[in-house]
């Protein structure tokens, strides 16, 4: 048996892949609740603190498009769908409804003074870098979606 003396060169590393969260939630406020929650934790987790900017600004966009897809996107019987994705040079969540009506169109108008709700989505506009909405692929539904750059 003849021994031989070869050095294998090691395979360069795959780029970093962005961190991603993704779970469905009951179309309740207790699950959009939950869901602004584990949003703010994960940015935690994944480097930005509680605290920071960004995690404060993410976390109240996921309340806005949590509550939306709660108050406005429910179906009886059917969850909503969160995911967050980190990328390195933007976070990026979207939230998925069941229902394909009511989708919200870029152009948002601020409420009248004494109106008790239509802000929310004002706010997604004004904090998020990009915002939107897509169909849900394969079902009945719509995506509404943010990005923040970092």
């Amino acid at each position: 048996m003849e021994i031989s003396d070869t050095t294998t060169a090691q395979a360069p590393e795959a780029p970093a892949t962005p961190h991603e969260f993704a779970m469905q939630f009951t179309s309740t406020p207790r699950g959009a609740r939950l869901a602004r929650r584990l949003v703010s934790h994960r940015l935690d987790q994944w480097g930005h603190p509680y605290d920071s900017p960004v995690n404060e600004t993410l976390t109240l966009i996921a309340a806005e498009l949590t509550s939306n897809a709660v108050r406005h996107g429910h179906v009886p019987g059917r969850d909503f769908h969160l995911r967050l994705a980190a990328a390195p040079e933007v976070l990026r969540i979207e939230v998925t409804d069941t229902r394909t009506e009511q989708v919200p169109t870029p152009s948002v108008h601020e409420a009248p003074g004494d109106a008790e709700s239509g802000r929310g989505l004002l706010l997604v506009a004004r904090l998020a870098t990009r915002w939107g909405t897509a169909p849900r692929p394969s079902a009945p539904g719509k995506t509404v979606w943010a990005e923040c750059a970092l």
